[in-house]
């Protein structure tokens, strides 16, 4: 590996919802460049196998089995991760569920209730854990996922989206509050991305709801959240941990505050 491939050796890194596609993604990414990774996640089983893959780039992985909405849970989570690596460089704040699909006046209340809780009360216990650490050493890198669900307010998507403008107003405090500590917070808005579960589940949820904005066919509503892109396709997850990295990373030393769309030209 080259120096600049190694751009985060000595580094450590917590990535939560670190058995999912983004998560994992991004957990590889930054152990292909050199930091050693936490990786959080309640499920065990892909917990296990994604810490195999990260550990095959030959840095330390270590599992945490850990629900971010139990704050105690969180708590004692981190200070296992600062026992283990000795501190903490990094967050990907990333842990996410996308939630049901109905208009806002048929939406789920314990859906919504559930979206709320792990998208904007389990990200801000692990934000604000994270960060009394990094005030202590007056040093840390954020990224928060958000999603341009969070920008423009899809149809049906009631619960998600309020979750994700709730995470972009929350990197923007945390901005400010954190500044004076040399710790930056950022977000990132991906918009479509496929294939996969989560681009079939959106497909297939938005079709059944029978709305004016979608056919009821998920092979036309996937054409029709295509036609909505400049780039006329929808983001590969691979195209992901890069803006991470950059964002983790010195080469946006005076950036913080801001959410980066990663959403084929959708603003």
């Amino acid at each position: 590996m080259t120096g600049q491939t190694l751009r985060f050796s000595g580094k450590v890194a917590v990535v939560t919802g670190a058995a999912g596609n983004i998560g994992l993604a991004c957990a590889k990414r930054l152990a292909q460049s050199g930091a050693a990774v936490a990786l959080l996640d309640m499920n065990a089983d892909t917990l296990k196998a994604a810490v195999a893959d990260v550990a095959a780039h030959g840095v330390t992985a270590r599992p945490y089995v850990c629900d971010v909405t139990d704050i105690a849970a969180v708590r004692d989570t981190i200070a296992a991760v600062v026992a283990d690596f000795g501190a903490i460089d990094f967050l990907f704040n990333n842990a996410g569920y996308q939630g049901a699909f109905a208009p806002v006046q048929d939406y789920p209340e314990d859906d919504f209730a559930r979206v709320m809780n792990i998208n904007v009360c389990g990200a801000f216990h692990v934000l604000r854990t994270v960060a009394r650490h990094m005030v202590d050493r007056r040093f840390g890198r954020i990224v928060n996922t958000a999603s341009m669900a969070g920008v423009q307010g899809p149809p049906n998507m009631a619960a998600y989206a309020a979750s994700k403008f709730a995470i972009v107003g929350l990197t923007e405090v945390a901005s400010k509050d954190l500044a004076p500590y040399n710790i930056r917070v950022n977000a990132i808005s991906p918009a479509f991305m496929g294939p996969g579960m989560m681009w079939d589940r959106q497909v297939e949820l938005q079709a059944k709801v029978g709305s004016q904005y979608f056919s009821t066919d998920p092979k036309e509503v996937a054409k029709q959240m295509i036609g909505s892109v400049p780039m006329r396709r929808y983001g590969n997850i691979d195209e992901i941990p890069g803006v991470v990295e950059f964002l983790l990373g010195e080469d946006s030393s005076y950036m913080t505050g801001v959410n980066l769309p990663i959403a084929g030209g959708i603003l």
